[in-house]
């Protein structure tokens, strides 16, 4: 009876591995229809999603259906509970993408990227990929480090997110209404696929140290 447990334990961690790689995908093909005006790869994205909300939900089937009939406690209790939390995450930077993939569709054939700004959005987006295949791997093997990698690339696309604010919003701004509005739309959905990532990372580092309040470990800490 343990070693079924066990295996149901494995397989939530491994469906959130897999939901992972998908959101993954999903914001590496968004970015490069929005920087490429590729509608096609655009519908991929928006097509996927779907995929992306039925995995989610039924892990979460998963998670409760352990917590009902196994009743887990200390560790067994902190990954149940963490699936739930991280699921519902990863399910909303599955959206994020999907946003970023819509904005690109709505504007096709013209550019989504606003004139002046598409090396700032080709940099979030490389970022937003970054961040994604990270938490991938931090998922997977729970290698502490890569959750302050990630959040040191959130840092980082919070600063270009202020920069498109300081640009739409500055005297020499040009852009029209319509450029105005994807532009703080785009920014917004890149940092908040972010954001989410990093309350993802967060949730990990609880799993492995069972402490709220750790800190991740620096990328350059010596290791013992």
């Amino acid at each position: 009876m343990r070693e079924v447990f066990h295996q149901s334990l494995e397989d939530v961690q491994n469906r959130l591995v897999e939901i992972a790689e998908l959101v993954t995908v999903a914001i590496d093909r968004a970015t490069r229809a929005f920087s490429s005006s590729d509608v096609a790869l655009a519908e991929e994205v928006i097509q996927a999603d779907r995929i992306i909300d039925e995995k989610a939900v039924a892990l979460d089937e998963l998670a409760i259906e352990i917590l009902a009939r196994q009743q887990p406690v200390a560790r067994d209790l902190r990954i149940v509970v963490t699936a739930l939390r991280v699921s519902a995450s990863l399910e909303r930077m599955g959206d994020m993408a999907e946003h970023i993939a819509q904005l690109a569709r709505s504007r096709f054939p013209e550019r989504a990227i606003p004139k002046g700004l598409k090396g700032t959005f080709i940099r979030m987006g490389e970022l937003d990929v970054s961040v994604a295949r990270k938490l991938t791997e931090l998922l997977r093997t729970e290698d502490l480090g890569l959750a302050e990698e990630i959040r040191n690339d959130d840092d980082a696309i919070d600063e270009l997110h202020i920069s498109v604010f300081e640009k739409v919003l500055g005297d020499n701004w040009k852009g029209e209404a319509m450029a105005t509005v994807d532009a703080t739309l785009a920014s917004r959905y890149h940092e908040r696929f972010a954001d989410h990532a990093v309350s993802v990372a967060k949730k990990v580092v609880y799993l492995a140290t069972g402490d709220w309040t750790a800190e991740p470990v620096p990328v350059d800490a010596p290791t013992s």
